[in-house]
């Protein structure tokens, strides 16, 4: 059974590096949710190159790259973007959809901290979230 997370990072190209750093630890290091002995949960690519698939007759001027990963740990990984060494950091932004969720939660460095910039209320499990089923 899978746990999918939806992932997207904005960056400065300046930072591609650490970006391919950041990819390289999402596949061979980042620990599983509830077997953090066990690694490598998912992979970024870029979205907004030549071949990209969004809309519109110009291409994206801001470079994302995004992916999934399976029963990642997301504390580990807020912990990790933390810890790279980002050249652009007030540039970086993380959203994140984990299962069962219905909208991304955004993070971004602020004044020198990864900080929650997505609505912390409502969430799904709150009783009124969802409209009525009899609708």
């Amino acid at each position: 059974m899978s746990w999918v997370t939806n992932v997207m990072l904005g960056a400065d190209m300046g930072d591609f590096r650490v970006v391919d750093e950041f990819n390289v630890w999402l596949w061979e290091g980042l620990p599983q949710r509830d077997y953090p002995e066990r690694s490598g949960r998912g992979q970024l690519r870029r979205i907004t190159g030549d071949d990209n698939g969004w809309g519109g007759p110009k291409h994206p001027e801001c470079e994302v790259w995004a992916g999934t990963l399976n029963h990642g740990d997301l504390d580990a990984v807020l912990a990790k973007v933390r810890a790279l060494p980002w050249t652009h950091p007030n540039q970086v932004q993380l959203f994140m959809m984990d299962q069962e969720q219905s909208f991304f939660r955004l993070w971004m460095f602020r004044d020198g901290e990864l900080r929650q910039y997505a609505p912390t209320t409502p969430v799904e499990e709150d009783a009124d979230f969802f409209p009525p089923w009899d609708l």
